[in-house]
């Protein structure tokens, strides 16, 4: 179809004010994100055949996946078994695992490393044997991980990916935002309407029509004041998947990460991550008097899961009134620090501190979903043709609390089953590329939210459904959220004086919202941040990453359950416990799976 000749809206129950689509492109598949998950699924499409467009929110290589440190965790070293690796995980997960998703990561896991190998990315080896080198991280009784450039892992693994896409020539289309999913007039999946950010082969709003959309979007860290998620991370696939009537799980287990540099109490957005690895290699936690404090608490003591070391740091935090503590790593010496974690070393450098000389100041802050679109087990949603992976999915695998480094791996192995499964289908019946879209009226259009509102939901979130969370804050942060979107709803009314919890009284004037990229982000964050905080009040107990002050026990008999949550047309949130720790079948293909 020639470019302004489409006037297709996406069927969807929810779409966001947007122009029509004004250009189009046909393919096979659509891999909406350039992580390793996005990345590989549409190196194996390709591969298997298939037309492959990769969109992407930045540039090709600015996925998330760049960002991590630590490595990949996969059962790769002598005596380790995929056997151990599944125990390791299973008890991260605080009981929320789904066991059979968990064995095939971790018994699928080592071959997609070497594949990963294959494709050419490079990790690090002993100069003695040639063998990868392998380091322990929080919950991992063995060392497991493979790093590359000592602490530059996810860059290395996003640089080799990003040249196998650009040698076997695939389409993408970058600076792209994704708005909302087509679907015919069955409501299957008929692919994506997009917005091309500058100037291009495609600019402003189009369409990406094809039979099936992976969402490999990544995370929603910036919902929180402070995360070490990049600024892409939006919860753009998660919102766009809850539109358009697909189911979420585990939205309330916000994985924080317990060793973020400290720069101050006020600082806001992006903020530099310590690697568990430096703990892996012998670092110590400690507070402002030299004091370590996580021996005796875990047997693994610095190594425990995250969301132990997490809710120790924030213990010793409240005992003494401080606002963060310490990793202290001098032993190292400089030479291992230089050599080892040369990332961290010259971020720490950057704010003027030196960890070869003195303690890093540390402190908890927003770092990894562990739920998402719910799927089964070849990535497979709850509406047809559209696919979740990497963090963008809740898979099962990750359950109360991600296992550290296994991240990376989910976005490997689950990359693999998702392509195996589309080009399966597409051997048993020819997928219908560019199938047309039709556009029912009674799509409801998402009034956008004020960009202004962003830094609003931002705080509200991390003083209400942070690491430290109860009914009273979940309801007030609720009540705040509530209030930013009436402000939407309605934005000639008269001011609101809603205001986060804990935060002065102010007065927000409301105004109506362009369509553009900074409203469409914002309303994703509102959606995002309304779903998480529901799940959250609704979880009355305290399990992996979810920490609530008023239920501080773990309560199998209620709570060893999952919330599978959606969104009515009128944008209300739907929340449903499952009877068992098994989730429902997305289809009936999952029966057959």
């Amino acid at each position: 179809m020639a470019s302004g000749e489409t006037t297709t809206r996406p069927r969807t129950a929810i779409r966001l004010d947007a122009p029509p689509p004004g250009w189009s492109v046909a393919a096979d598949v659509v891999v909406v994100g350039s992580g390793v998950a996005g990345l590989t699924t549409a190196l194996r499409c390709a591969a298997a055949g298939l037309t492959t467009v990769v969109v992407t929110k930045a540039r090709l290589d600015d996925g998330s996946t760049r960002w991590a440190q630590g490595g990949i965790a996969a059962a790769l070293g002598d005596g380790d078994t995929p056997e151990q690796h599944l125990a390791d995980t299973l008890v991260a997960g605080a009981g929320l695992c789904d066991e059979e998703a968990v064995r095939l990561l971790v018994t699928e896991g080592p071959g997609a490393v070497h594949r990963l190998i294959e494709s050419g990315a490079h990790f690090d080896t002993s100069p003695e044997t040639g063998e990868i080198e392998l380091t322990r991280e929080g919950g991992h009784h063995r060392r497991r991980i493979a790093h590359a450039g000592g602490d530059a892992t996810g860059a290395e693994i996003s640089r080799a990916l990003v040249d196998a896409v650009r040698s076997a020539g695939l389409r993408t289309i970058e600076n792209a935002l994704v708005l909302d999913l087509l679907t015919d007039a069955d409501g299957r999946t008929a692919g994506v309407s997009l917005h091309v950010m500058g100037e291009g082969q495609h600019d402003g709003v189009g369409a990406v029509h094809a039979p099936a959309v992976v969402l490999a979007t990544g995370g929603m860290g910036q919902i929180f004041a402070a995360t070490t998620n990049p600024a892409v991370s939006t919860g753009d696939g998660v919102a766009l998947a809850l539109r358009a009537g697909a189911e979420v799980s585990d939205l309330e287990f916000v994985q924080f990460h317990p060793t973020v540099l400290f720069l101050g109490a006020d600082a806001e957005g992006q903020q530099p991550l310590v690697s568990e690895a430096v703990r892996g290699e012998g670092a110590h936690l400690v507070d402002a008097s030299g004091v370590r404090f996580m021996a005796g608490t875990h047997e693994l003591a610095e190594l425990a899961p995250r969301d132990v070391v997490a809710k120790a740091i924030m213990r010793r935090m409240r005992e003494q009134g401080a606002d963060h503590m310490y990793l202290d790593a001098r032993h190292f010496g400089a030479e291992m620090w230089e050599h080892r974690f040369p990332t961290i070393l010259a971020a720490c450098r950057a704010h003027g501190l030196d960890p070869v000389t003195e303690p890093i100041p540390v402190a908890p802050a927003a770092h990894y979903a562990s739920g998402g679109v719910r799927t089964d087990r070849y990535g497979r949603t709850t509406v047809p043709g559209l696919y979740a992976c990497g963090e963008v999915a809740c898979t099962g695998v990750h359950g109360a609390n991600r296992l550290a480094s296994n991240s990376l791996l989910e976005g490997l192995v689950f990359a693999e089953r998702i392509a195996a499964d589309i080009a399966s289908e597409a051997a048993r019946e020819p997928l219908a590329a560019g199938a047309p879209v039709t556009t029912p009226g009674s799509a409801t259009v998402l009034p956008l939210t004020d960009p202004g509102a962003r830094a609003r939901i931002q705080r509200t979130m991390s003083l209400g459904a942070g690491v430290l969370r109860s009914a009273d804050s979940l309801r007030e942060a609720a009540a705040a959220l509530d209030a930013i979107r009436a402000e939407a709803d309605t934005p000639a009314t008269a001011p609101s004086t809603s205001t986060a919890p804990g935060a002065p009284a102010a007065v927000h004037v409301s105004k109506p919202a362009v369509p553009g990229v900074d409203a469409w982000e914002t309303t994703n964050l509102l959606c995002v941040a309304r779903v998480l905080t529901a799940a959250a009040l609704r979880r009355e107990e305290t399990r992996g990453c979810h920490w609530r002050e008023d239920r501080p026990d773990r309560d199998d008999r209620e709570w060893r359950r999952h919330l599978v949550i959606r969104l009515d047309p009128d944008r209300s949130v739907v929340a449903h416990r499952t009877d068992t720790t098994a989730f429902p079948p997305t289809s009936s293909r999952e029966h057959q799976s």
